[in-house]
């Protein structure tokens, strides 16, 4: 009988998509409720049916926990998170939502935050004991700067645009689009949500003698009556001009705080796997920490097995599915399994890979470290040119098959068709 409700269930959305003109993608979402339904914990003769009730949604989402690849083994704490999990600060005109150490304890050296501004809501002037990273996700943005010498910058940022402000750097932020403007912020500490990490001007200015403004402005001390009492770090205003010109300058060419990824193109991976763009001080030269690359890899490819020798790395998941199995060393290896909105953190210098699970869909996701220029060590490059007689010893594989191994970093790779 449940056999024949499910036919029939997957005949109507085919033909209801065949009428409509339509792919027949909706099927998907089917197919996976039914999935989740028999997901159980078993890898050929080992384990067995959990027989209490479960979260199927999540279980779905984590395959690779549930039924455990036989290379996984040892301890490995959880390296994962998704924004999903966390809870949203609802504010007038907008929403926040975090990803700090107390929620992913693995993530020590990063936070990071999702951000919606409605059209014309502004994001209050403030600054940050952190450097700040940001990507708009959705829509447009305007932001404004002023330095420490007084020259200024105010500037559109249109999705995929990043922007970067040293610790300490005043700006503001304000959405321009309809339905409005999504962003993601990622900080060099995992204790974002600590006092004194974000500072406010209003709260400032409310917490400061009237006489002082009036003195510090050369104002009445009347002249601040009206400060709201209490205002959200997201509130409704009016779109800005976003015209003003400072008589110190711009901050232009090597001290913007701009860089128009969204006007560049990404270059093709030698392996054939997808695309990539590197951001770190070589192109963008106000960076002194939070290097990044921008990673697209076609269905089916990944990102090859590499490390990173300058620390930990931190990701976000923007679009598609993927897996990576991170190790360790010692024998400790742990497969994980993300879709956009996920975070992770890869420990320092462990080895791993990120691979498009999807048959048809690009994985889009992020790279970060607390560096300024993006460094890594490509696996198959070093075995390549290591002495093949001594490598097919270590492996114990022919001599022919380390020949056979690339010498040119392949960075995304598709395998051998």
């Amino acid at each position: 009988m449940k056999t024949t409700i499910f036919s029939t269930v997957i005949l109507y959305v085919v033909l209801t998509a065949a009428l409509n003109g339509k792919r027949t993608k909706h099927l998907r979402p089917v197919l996976e409720r039914r999935e989740e339904q028999v997901l159980q914990p078993i890898v050929g003769d080992k384990g067995a049916e959990i027989l209490v009730p479960k979260n199927h949604a999540i279980d779905s989402q984590n395959r690779d926990s549930l039924q455990v690849p036989p290379s996984d083994a040892g301890l490995v704490m959880n390296l994962k998170w998704s924004f999903s999990q966390s809870m949203m600060n609802l504010q007038q005109g907008g929403f926040v939502r975090q990803q700090v150490a107390s929620d992913l304890p693995s993530s020590q050296d990063f936070s990071s935050a999702q951000n919606h501004l409605a059209k014309g809501a502004i994001r209050q002037m403030h600054w940050h004991s952190l450097n700040e990273w940001g990507l708009v996700t959705a829509g447009s943005v305007l932001i404004a700067a002023v330095s420490n010498e007084g020259k200024n910058q105010v500037f559109r940022a249109d999705k995929g645009d990043i922007w970067y402000f040293p610790k300490g750097q005043g700006h503001t932020i304000q959405g321009l689009t309809d339905p409005g403007a999504e962003y993601l912020l990622v900080f060099d500490a995992g204790d974002f949500d600590s006092t004194s990490r974000t500072l406010n001007v209003a709260d400032w200015l409310i917490h400061t003698p009237p006489s002082v403004l009036a003195k510090n402005f050369g104002v009445s001390n009347n002249t601040f009556k009206t400060l709201p009492k209490a205002l959200g770090s997201i509130f409704r205003g009016n779109l800005s001009s976003g015209s003003i010109l400072s008589p110190y300058g711009k901050l232009e060419g090597n001290s913007s705080y701009h860089f128009q990824a969204s006007k560049m193109p990404m270059k093709d991976a030698p392996g054939g796997g997808g695309k990539y763009m590197i951001v770190d001080k070589n192109n963008f030269p106000i960076i002194t920490s939070l290097a990044a690359m921008i990673v697209e890899v076609k269905p089916g490819a990944m990102r090859e097995l590499h490390w990173h020798p300058t620390g930990v790395e931190w990701l976000y998941f923007e679009s598609g599915y993927a897996r990576a199995t991170v190790w360790l060393g010692g024998g400790n290896a742990r497969t994980f399994d993300f879709e956009a909105g996920d975070t992770a953190v890869f420990p320092d210098n462990s080895g791993h890979y990120v691979e498009n699970t999807h048959p048809t869909e690009t994985l889009r996701y992020l790279e970060i470290f607390q560096s300024d220029k993006v460094v890594d060590f490509g696996l198959e490059q070093w075995l390549a040119l290591t002495p093949p007689d001594l490598v097919a010893q270590i492996l114990n594989v022919s001599v022919e098959t380390v020949k056979s191994f690339k010498s040119e970093r392949g960075i995304l790779v598709k395998g051998k068709e």
